[in-house]
């Protein structure tokens, strides 16, 4: 299934990658805290402003694929049997009926699926929207291979994705969600949002897919040029060529209107695909930037990947790629895959050795056995080769062996219970990094039932210095920044100008957000926002929005970027700055496009809210909160993100309710306990806003805010030695709040504790708190 990346299926709408809480912060003494927005910025892209054509017009220019066999009947017959030519279809007896005649049935949770055949259909009796049994025949089949998945038509032009799937190989039928057992309801279940092929797969599994979202009816019109994955999916709109061609049959004609695609327009039109990324347009066409249309998921501060590059939730091929020594160093989809046929040029190490055998000086030369320190295939025990049948090479049938160079460097994880994805970051094993990080490497991939240390001690005894190789300490600085260490900072301002590779620039750029009201960060933070590549700027553009209140000079630097020539960038910036963009510029009407792109899912009305909230329309926010919340209500982002705008309005128990539910949907998320705490207060519940403030620090024991907060909530209950506690705590976290030191400074006095106050005193001084006030009580513990 071919479903947008940013809005996959899963229980919560909005996975980690877009769940940076909103930010609360705490008013001086012992005040409530005040909410304030901080919504993670979206974007989108090309170089003129939403340039999307009329759908005629757009739809005028392809001749469908069947146009192309008469001339290209080699290709085509390669393409028509891959998984592109099948990518969508409708039922065929020949591929399909064996999936449904006999009759089966499989349970999965506390449902069970039957599927048959009557009248020449093929049906699927599973639990529905009703809560019961229905029956539902299949009308296309998405997918070919390891598994196939079926749509069935909805009212409103909907098409749905059973979770029902076939697996071709073993012949038997089971849930792409596994024991997840998922409910109607739900916005993951099969008949909710989170498998509406409209939103979620056509774009990927079809030609020139066209949304057509209607908002005010909420309805498709959805439209697109050919079912499967095209040839003019690939090489854009044809008419012109078949036509001329028609014309001028002699082959030794260069046709004048055949488009010329270059090799990074071909790498753009594979990643449009083959990428975890936000729409930006819904209207890619070959030979446009990849950037000016979507926005790239790279590793963060979420666990979308692991901080070593490693694929972790389906992240598809672009962004390891990207983010990899091959990628960086020019290797693209074509240089290893036919393209027609989606197939290997070459099997095995063969395809690898093109390369790393002393052809290319850019590739080390590799010895597989001697480097792998494993049996090859087609080598002797002594290292020698042997002569194989490469036509007949099948790596499924081949007794494993362990020196592949795919089985160290591009290890597999397999996504909707059937399907094997190798990662395409070529990364390095490290089983020091699995012991420190928890990082998983391939050699305990294999040998699962060894320790972490037997394979950190063979590495290290075949490898020894080599291990310790820049990548392993990027790593480490990335890990300390996904988990908020404070020694991370350097690093990642190191990497800034050490980092060759211009994906990692940009993920440590967007990692330095935490620290972008710093006077340090923010210089470095600008001076990326000219760097050469779109996504090092997108990202520069996100880290210095990270609380919405944006200082004259950053809102200066931004603005500049609403012109920039990739829309992705404009689109960050005009997120950036919605409070104040014009709608009718470029930019705006760019943004204004997104946010209507999006309107039909969870995701996008809650950034329709955000976009209210800024300009401030409360009642409109409220209104796409609502609607989000109605259409995702397990989602504890959105309710959480609800509350803030509630709490705007004054409706306070309201805000609370929707906490509470966001705290009972994820009872280990720290940030939602610590804002359910400033919920009680507002209704002036201490004892109960001490109780969540506790449970917060208990699951994050390095929030600040929250041991903030805790100690200003005991020292209102009379519990001072207590509050000492916990804004020591808090002041350990973060030493240089001044907001902090001065709140100690007044509960060490209350305690008696006169030179610890002055000393937390003089602190809060040095870190810029309000000297009137400082000295102040400076003054008084003099007396």
């Amino acid at each position: 299934m071919g479903t947008s990346p940013s809005n996959r299926p899963g229980r919560a709408t909005t996975s980690r990658e877009t769940r940076k809480p909103l930010i609360l912060a705490s008013l001086a003494a012992l005040g409530l805290l005040a909410w304030r927005w901080s919504h993670p910025p979206s974007s989108a892209s090309p170089k003129p402003a939403p340039v999307i054509l009329n759908q005629a017009a757009a739809y005028a220019g392809y001749a469908g694929s069947t146009s192309c066999r008469e001339c290209h009947a080699e290709a085509f017959e390669q393409w028509e049997r891959s998984h592109h030519g099948l990518a969508e279809r409708p039922p065929l007896a020949a591929l399909d009926h064996a999936a449904f005649d006999p009759p089966r049935h499989f349970t999965h949770g506390t449902q069970t699926t039957l599927v048959h055949c009557a009248e020449a259909r093929h049906l699927v009796t599973t639990r529905g929207r009703s809560g019961s049994n229905e029956t539902h025949a299949v009308a296309r089949v998405i997918g070919h291979d390891p598994l196939r998945q079926f749509l069935v038509p909805f009212p409103g032009g909907r098409w749905q994705v059973l979770e029902a799937a076939w697996d071709p190989h073993r012949r038997e039928w089971f849930n792409v969600f596994g024991a997840e057992d998922r409910q109607p309801g739900e916005w993951g279940h099969w008949t909710g949002r989170g498998l509406n092929w409209n939103s979620m797969c056509a774009g990927c599994h079809n030609v020139r897919v066209r949304k057509n979202y209607e908002p005010a009816t909420d309805t498709y019109r959805t439209a697109w040029v050919e079912l499967g994955v095209g040839c003019e999916a690939c090489h854009g709109p044809l008419r012109r060529h078949v036509e001329w061609r028609h014309r001028h049959p002699d082959p030794a004609l260069p046709d004048p209107t055949l488009p010329t695609i270059s090799t990074n327009q071909m790498l753009a039109a594979c990643a449009a695909c083959h990428a975890r990324r936000s729409e930006l347009t819904g209207d890619f066409a070959v030979g446009d930037d990849f950037f000016d249309h979507f926005s790239l998921a790279t590793v963060d501060e979420s666990d979308l990947f692991y901080p070593d590059g490693q694929v972790r939730d389906e992240d598809y091929e672009f962004a390891p790629l990207s983010g990899s020594r091959m990628g960086h160093a020019g290797v693209t989809c074509q240089d290893c895959h036919e393209p027609h046929s989606a197939k290997l040029r070459l099997p095995g190490n063969w395809l690898c050795l093109r390369c790393h055998n002393g052809s290319d000086p850019r590739a080390p030369v590799i010895e597989p056995v001697s480097h792998s320190r494993h049996r090859v295939f087609g080598h002797d025990p002594n290292g020698g080769p042997q002569a194989v049948d490469l036509a007949a090479y099948d790596p499924r049938r081949i007794a494993e062996t362990g020196g592949e160079c795919t089985g160290c460097h591009m290890p597999v994880t397999s996504y909707m219970q059937r399907h094997p994805r190798h990662d395409h970051g070529f990364t390095i094993p490290d089983p020091l990094l699995t012991r420190e990080l928890g990082i998983p490497n391939a050699c305990n991939r294999c040998h699962a039932d060894r320790p972490v240390d037997w394979a950190l001690e063979h590495t290290e005894r075949w490898y020894g210095e080599k291990m310790d190789r820049p990548a392993r300490r990027r790593t480490r600085v990335i890990a300390a920044a996904r988990a908020g260490e404070e020694s991370a900072r350097a690093g990642l301002l190191e990497l800034l100008t050490t980092e060759t590779n211009a994906y990692w620039q940009a993920v440590a750029t967007g990692l330095l957000g935490r620290w972008g009201a710093e006077a340090t960060v923010t210089a470095a933070l600008r001076r990326q926002l000219t760097h050469p590549h779109p996504l090092v700027r997108e990202r520069a553009v996100r880290a210095l929005e990270p609380g919405r209140v944006v200082a004259p000079e950053i809102a200066a630097a931004l603005s500049a970027r609403l012109e920039d020539p990739v829309r992705c960038v404009r689109l960050a910036a005009a997120w950036a700055l919605r409070d104040r963009l014009d709608m009718n510029s470029r930019a705006g009407r760019e943004l204004r496009h997104l946010l209507d792109l999006h309107a039909d899912q969870p995701t996008g009305q809650m950034q329709r809210g955000a976009f209210a909230l800024a300009r401030g329309d409360l009642a409109g926010a409220r209104a796409a909160y609502a609607r989000a919340v109605d259409w995702d209500p397990r989602s504890a982002p959105i309710r959480h993100d609800y509350a803030v705008v509630l709490s705007r309005a004054g409706r306070a128990r309201d805000a609370l309710e929707q906490l509470q539910a966001a705290v009972h949907l994820e009872p280990h998320e720290a940030e939602y306990a610590f804002k359910l705490g400033l919920a009680w207060n507002e209704l002036g519940r201490l004892p109960e806003v001490a109780a969540a403030l506790e449970r917060a620090v208990q699951l994050d024991p390095r929030h600040a805010r929250a041991w903030y907060n805790l100690g200003l909530a005991r020292e209102a209950l009379g519990r001072t030695a207590e509050a000492d506690t916990a804004l020591a705590a808090a002041e350990a976290v973060a030493p240089a709040d001044p907001q902090i030191a001065y709140a100690r400074a007044t509960v060490l006095a209350r305690l008696g504790r006169l030179e610890e106050a002055r000393a937390a005193a003089l602190r809060a001084l040095n870190h810029g708190y309000d000297p009137a006030g400082v000295r102040e009580l400076l003054e008084a513990l003099a007396r």
